[in-house]
């Protein structure tokens, strides 16, 4: 049975990676952090009691920031395949958190590295989850020959992974590959990200929960997709004979403006009623127009995205408006919400 080790599984593309995986008959085991408060929701419908027969899912305590708990757990699970998928990821707060970022996205990768370099540099294949804001100010259309001009501590950090991915390739024969995914979203994406913080709001706006939608840039363009397409990018990536860069994209570019009047469309209401302009979500420094050209990942990997820009709403208004349902049906038997969220996002 082939081994995969996850990092960031409790995230979206790692909830949806260890699906997959599963799927194809993988033992998958996953790092998690120490918290207070459980944190594996996305992954719960997988998890299965330790105590069970022929348990696939086995998650580890561990952080990228403790390259010993990372070489103690690649010595010990022995994978096939290491994907590393966690890092600071929301690009604004990159900006708050300048450190924490580089050390989560940057560090961490090179920690990674280091632990499959002394453990078995030859047998790990190793998969590094790039990001489209490593293009930065470079014009669309973009792909893996379009130099990087990063815009903010997050995309710097992960341009920094990715060179030292390339490094460890060249430097030591390790089997190491770069995924530069575009912008890929889901029922399962964090409140936080423009996408899910508006299919969120317009569905309780729909249902009477909340009254307005705050955002900063309405005007940038990015390249969307589905989750569930791009992790089966990431597998395939780990699959070919040779390690090597991709882009993982759809090709097709829509404004923030565009999102929000799609969403909020399929709902029955307008945006002009609802939605305010707040400056605190502009970035110090913005990243206008992302679109990625993914014409290598179609020939070399057979790659190809599944879902629409507009089955991608479909299915994420659809979800948000059975969760803000269940939310009124809880409000009105008495039981609080979360007053105010819409206001921290």
């Amino acid at each position: 049975m082939k081994k995969a080790f996850i990092t960031g599984i409790t995230g979206q593309d790692g909830s949806y990676l260890a699906e997959l995986l599963l799927s194809k008959g993988y033992e998958v085991h996953g790092l998690i952090r120490r918290a207070s408060s459980f944190h594996t929701e996305r992954i719960d419908h997988l998890y299965a009691d330790p105590h069970t027969a022929n348990v696939r899912l086995k998650l580890h305590y561990g952080d990228l920031l403790d390259g010993s708990s990372l070489r103690r757990l690649i010595e010990e699970v022995r994978p096939a395949e290491v994907y590393n998928l966690a890092a600071q990821s929301h690009v604004k707060v990159s900006f708050e958190v300048p450190e924490f970022s580089a050390e989560s996205a940057a560090m961490g990768c090179l920690r990674l590295l280091e632990a499959i370099r002394c453990v078995d540099p030859k047998g790990i294949r190793f998969y590094q989850a790039g990001s489209s804001e490593m293009f930065g100010r470079s014009p669309p259309p973009q792909d893996e020959r379009t130099p990087f001009l990063p815009r903010s501590p997050y995309a710097c950090a992960k341009v920094y992974a990715h060179h030292q991915t390339v490094n460890y390739r060249e430097a030591y024969g390790m089997y190491a590959a770069n995924g530069i995914l575009f912008n890929h979203e889901s029922e399962r994406r964090g409140e936080t990200f423009v996408t899910r913080k508006v299919t969120r709001a317009a569905t309780r706006i729909k249902l009477g929960l909340q009254r307005e939608l705050y955002l900063g840039n309405l005007e940038a363009r990015r390249d969307w997709g589905f989750a569930g397409d791009y992790v089966e990018a990431m597998w395939r990536m780990l699959q070919v004979d040779e390690p090597d860069d991709y882009v993982i994209a759809t090709g097709e570019a829509h404004s923030v403006r565009e999102w929000v009047d799609v969403v909020f469309s399929r709902l029955g209401l307008d945006p002009a009623e609802h939605v305010r302009r707040d400056d605190r979500y502009l970035r110090p420094s913005e990243v206008d127009w992302l679109a990625g050209d993914a014409t290598k990942a179609r020939e070399r990997l057979g790659w190809r995205p599944t879902v629409t820009f507009q089955g991608l709403v479909d299915r994420m208004v659809a979800s948000d408006l059975e969760l803000a349902e269940r939310e009124r049906v809880l409000l009105h038997a008495g039981h609080s919400t979360h007053p105010g969220a819409e206001g921290r996002r």
